[in-house]
């Protein structure tokens, strides 16, 4: 690694936890036994990686284990090749392994072996890799009822509003596309697996254009893909479903945004994101912004960019970004006539 980081100490009830949550993840989200076929691959690039290998070498007593430094990629690809299907492969990162194969994952799951996915873990610095230990914790009731549950909501729903704690309001005058679900509940899926921590629903406006307000934003995702903390919230103002002002905002948000217009020419809204995971916070962060996306609460996407669902206004060839951003939602997230988020946690009853 080019740049020296600070990590903290990971001390044995660090790696105790760890180990629990990792088990849990094997065996209740991913539902593989200890004897079923598995591949481990892991570097030693930061503490929080080994202490990751070592949790998975725990669960999966039985894996081929494989630390990347010491074979080449041909090594790896054969290793891949060799694993029948249902097996288990755990790619555990602390950048992202430079491998021959393009969207490795997918070609993983077309072989018809489930996948556990830890990536970018070098950027868990200072106090963040506990932080992202505690995200790994598999609660599958709370998880899977809550999912369901928003899931149904969004289904339902003819309209939704997110109003910041200043009071200002981002309203979807429209119906929600049918949401999707990351809770690790594969039991209905084709694909098993995926990027952990876990813990979101999202979905989208099925009107783009419907949506429109403001909304305050108090994290968003820069240019190098890094949490950005601006020192008070930006307001970001919606008009058709674009971004037409800005208020109170900060050279690396102007960066992001001038470098989407650059490309598609104007700054579309899509996402509507809403975590699940408990282990982050306002306070609780981490610095690798597709880990912080499970945090629990809402954020929305920046950009053309959006895999999951078609728009005919795009031509997926031409869509470049995705932004995360982090919406204040103090005043609630609103489906319908309902405010079904308080003080930080999701309420369904």
């Amino acid at each position: 690694m080019s740049e020296k980081l600070s990590y903290c100490e990971l001390n044995a009830e660090h790696r105790a936890a760890a180990a629990r949550h990792v088990r849990d993840i094997v065996q209740v989200a991913i539902g593989h036994t200890a004897d079923e076929p598995a591949l481990v691959i892991y570097d030693t690039e930061c503490p929080l990686a080994l202490v990751l290998a070592d949790a998975y070498r725990a669960a999966l007593p039985q894996a081929q284990v494989i630390e990347i430094s010491t074979v080449d990629n041909d090594t790896v690809m054969a290793a891949f090749a060799a694993q029948p299907a249902g097996a288990l492969v755990v790619l555990i990162q602390s950048t992202h392994f430079r491998l021959d194969a393009y969207r490795l994952r997918v070609q993983l799951f077309a072989q018809g072996l489930k996948v556990i996915e830890h990536v970018h873990l070098s950027r868990m610095v200072g106090i963040e890799a506990p932080r992202y230990i505690e995200a790994l914790a598999y609660d599958a009731d709370y998880y899977r009822g809550t999912g369901a549950a928003l899931q149904a909501r969004i289904g339902a729903a003819p309209h939704a509003r997110l109003v910041s704690g200043s009071g200002n309001t981002l309203t979807y005058a429209t119906r929600l596309e049918p949401a999707k679900l990351n809770v690790g509940d594969y039991r209905a899926m084709k694909n098993i697996g995926g990027q952990f921590p876990i813990g979101e629903v999202f979905t989208e406006a099925i009107d783009l254009e419907a949506v429109s307000g403001r909304a305050d934003v108090f994290v968003f995702g820069d240019t190098t893909f890094h949490c950005n903390f601006p020192p008070q919230p930006i307001t970001i103002v919606i008009e058709a479903g674009r971004i037409t002002a800005v208020e109170h905002s900060t050279p690396e948000f102007d960066a992001v945004l001038a470098k989407i217009r650059e490309v598609e020419g104007e700054v579309w809204l899509r996402e509507l994101g809403l975590g699940l995971n408990r282990a982050f916070s306002r306070e609780y962060t981490v610095s690798d912004i597709g880990t912080y996306e499970r945090l629990c609460g809402v954020h929305l996407s920046l950009g053309a960019k959006h895999g999951s669902y078609n728009k005919p206004q795009f031509k997926r060839k031409d869509t470049r970004f995705h932004i995360d951003v982090f919406v204040d939602v103090g005043g609630g997230v609103w489906l319908g006539n309902d405010n079904l988020y308080h003080d930080g946690q999701w309420f369904l009853s």
